[in-house]
């Protein structure tokens, strides 16, 4: 398969699988799931590509920029495209047993699919994609799509977080898009190739990369943006938390590396990192203590997500600035970018295994879940899996990333951002600890009913589980894949 049909076919194939879905409703699940397979392949073929014959660039039409599109895939590229196939994929698969009964067909079943592969196809299309108005395109497919999951189960209350959820992204929109107008009246093009060669530090450009940075800021939920993200998560049925939580705030965020690492560098001074890196800390803080005080397990892990989150903007002040071109700059910046994909696989494995529970258990109270481990043990070892990737604890793959913003932040003698790590890691143990703790201790009252669930459904959260702890098991491969392509800023680094 030649890498150009790989980088091709990872947008196509799942718009053609959307459109197969419409046609063919009863057959969308295994329509859904066969197009999800072909796209984890072509990501992985692009992967051995990559790691073998360094970044892949393709024109489509035969049209190279700036009149025609661009598709270009890197190390970071790839890996975050084998995640999110991955994630999709398995969810998938989850969702047939949610969604899929025979002789019926429910409303939320018959959209889910169709869904899913244009969320797919947008966020292929934002990791490849070498055009600020490309990138905009599909942020607004993903923010449909992701607004749409949301709604999938009728609610009043998942109604009204879709509405928060879908002025927050409209607000980020406009922001983004301003910021894009203003470059390409700078530039006359929105190619990064172009716009990064000739970059300086201008009051327009300045103002144009800050006006994206908020608007980027806005749909990845970084404090104090984040109002949108809790209500939605946890209102969403499982399948589409688990992609909402784990794969769409990474969407904005890459965009994010891409405009300060790729493309302007040079403007990326102490201030700007200073600050989101200071809005990363208070994330971590904020998102972690409102995570301690929820009675619901669906919102423990939505405010996980906000302080989670947190974790990947520390990347700036560490990797980006002044710290550009210091030898623990590589290694902020790495350790970022594997947080941000054993954050996803944890996630959403923890996003299934709360689905799980609330169908056994009819809730999501905490204190309603106690005992539950005697029923489902292996949804309760996915769910710790998932919370030792969470906590940063050996050998999984947040404990890579931890280690390496850890001992880059002592390094570079920043004492808060090693502080805030070490903190978030603590806060972290408090409000995992004690669904763990739950789920593990006797039920009050012996033989507490809880549904049972097929042991095939609960496979799906565990896979995502083990992927977080593989991930760090065998870190070397992500790692030197990552460095395929690593920005300019922190090539001089380890």
């Amino acid at each position: 398969m030649p890498s150009s049909l790989a980088l091709t076919a990872i947008i196509g194939a799942p718009l053609l699988g959307f459109f197969m879905t419409i046609v063919w409703s009863r057959a969308a699940a295994v329509v859904a799931s066969l197009t999800s397979m072909v796209v984890l392949v072509a990501a992985v073929f692009l992967a051995v590509s990559v790691s073998a014959h360094g970044a892949v660039l393709t024109s489509l039409g035969g049209w190279d920029a700036p009149l025609g599109i661009e598709l270009a895939a890197d190390g970071l590229s790839v890996m975050f495209m084998i995640v999110s196939g991955a994630i999709v994929l398995v969810v998938g698969a989850y969702a047939q047993h949610e969604f899929v009964h025979p002789g019926t067909e429910t409303r939320s079943g018959f959209a889910f699919w169709p869904l899913m592969l244009v969320l797919l196809a947008a966020l292929n299309g934002i990791f490849v994609s070498r055009d600020f108005f490309n990138l905009y395109v599909c942020f607004e497919l993903l923010t449909l799509s992701a607004v749409a999951m949301v709604t999938l189960n009728g609610k009043t209350e998942s109604i009204t977080a879709a509405l928060r959820y879908l002025l927050f992204a409209l607000l980020g929109s406009i922001l983004y898009l301003l910021g894009a107008v203003l470059l390409y009246a700078q530039f006359g093009s929105l190619d990064m190739g172009v716009i990064g060669q000739s970059v300086s530090s201008s009051g327009a450009e300045i103002l144009a990369a800050g006006l994206m940075t908020a608007g980027l800021a806005l749909k990845t939920a970084l404090f104090p943006f984040h109002g949108w993200l809790p209500p939605a998560h946890s209102g969403a049925p499982p399948p589409a938390s688990a992609m909402l939580s784990s794969l769409v705030p990474k969407a904005s965020y890459f965009i994010t590396i891409r405009l300060w690492f790729d493309v302007m560098p040079e403007l990326a001074g102490n201030p700007l990192t200073l600050a989101l890196g200071g809005l990363g800390g208070a994330a971590i803080l904020y998102g972690s203590l409102q995570a301690i005080v929820q009675t619901r397990l669906k919102m423990v892990v939505a405010y996980s997500t906000v302080a989670q989150l947190g974790y990947l903007f520390i990347v700036f002040p560490l990797a980006g600035g002044d710290s550009a071109a210091q030898p623990w700059s590589a290694g902020a910046w790495t350790g970022g970018m594997l947080h941000a994909l054993s954050h996803a696989l944890a996630k959403s494995a923890m996003f299934l295994c709360a689905g799980l529970f609330i169908i056994s258990a009819r809730t999501d109270d905490l204190e309603a879940l106690r005992g539950i481990a005697q029923t489902m043990p292996m949804t309760a070892f996915a769910f710790t899996l998932a919370a030792i990737s969470l906590l940063g604890l050996p050998p999984s793959g947040g404990f890579i990333a931890k280690y390496l913003m850890l001992t880059s932040a002592f390094a570079s003698g920043g004492w808060i951002w090693a502080f805030l790590i070490l903190a978030g890691g603590l806060l972290a143990a408090l409000y995992l600890y004690r669904p763990v703790r739950i789920m593990l201790s006797l039920p009050k009252q012996p033989g507490q009913p809880f549904k049972p669930i097929s042991r095939w459904w609960q496979v799906a959260p565990l896979v995502l589980a083990l992927g977080a702890v593989f991930l760090g098991i065998g870190s070397n491969e992500p790692y030197a894949l990552l460095q395929i392509g690593r920005p300019v800023a922190a090539e001089t680094g380890l």
